[in-house]
């Protein structure tokens, strides 16, 4: 069976968006994910809404109003829902055996925060293998200590484009670079070309 994509969207959920906590480009971050759902969608691959829970910790408590994702995000009956319970997606998760259900190898990774969730599960999936691109432009976080948030996501792109692969490798790309591909694909086998190059790289 062929391998496929994934495309994950971690923790864009009420409670990590609040005043208190204002994230950087959030309104733009929100698009492109929806952008790139859509596409994902329309070439059959999976889109993978992952939400923090914290039940009994009185924050982000399964179904309350600040564990749901954010309304301007697009999720349909179909995406695939996953709970995360540490900055790591896949400790003590079904993300790995839904993944591996789906035939999936090569994640494209969005969400919040850059620093902590995105971070660590980008770690821990390259460690399994995964082929991992890194929406330079789809992840978000907020103001730190001693650095401004954009200049968190600045470094961590650049973390992230100099890891040392495993059997897998990572990569960082700007949506509109993905969209083209994937529009590519989708040109592909809408005219039925089941055999040109462009519609095997999808």
């Amino acid at each position: 069976m062929e391998k496929r994509k994934a495309l994950l969207v971690i923790d864009m959920q009420k409670g990590s968006f609040i005043p208190k906590t204002p994230r950087f480009d959030t309104i733009g971050v929100i698009k492109r994910i929806n952008e790139l759902a859509e596409m994902f969608r329309e070439l059959n691959y999976p889109v993978v809404y992952i939400q923090h829970d914290g039940t009994g910790t009185g924050e982000f408590e399964k179904n309350n109003t600040d564990w749901e994702n954010l309304d301007d995000l697009i999720v349909e009956s179909n995406d695939v829902r996953i709970d995360k319970y540490a900055n790591d997606v896949f400790y003590k998760s079904e993300l790995h055996s839904k993944l591996k259900e789906l035939n999936v190898n090569e994640l494209f990774i969005t969400g919040c925060a850059t620093d902590f969730c995105v971070e660590s599960t980008i770690q821990s999936a390259l460690t399994k293998d995964y082929n991992i691109t890194v929406v330079e432009d789809g992840h978000t976080t907020g103001e730190r200590p001693h650095l401004k948030a954009e200049q968190v996501i600045e470094h961590y792109n650049w973390v992230w484009q100099n890891m040392i692969p495993t059997n897998g490798e990572i990569k960082v790309e700007k949506t509109e670079k993905i969209k083209t591909i994937c529009q590519q694909c989708i040109t592909a086998i809408t005219a039925d070309s089941t055999t040109s190059e462009s519609t095997r790289n999808c």
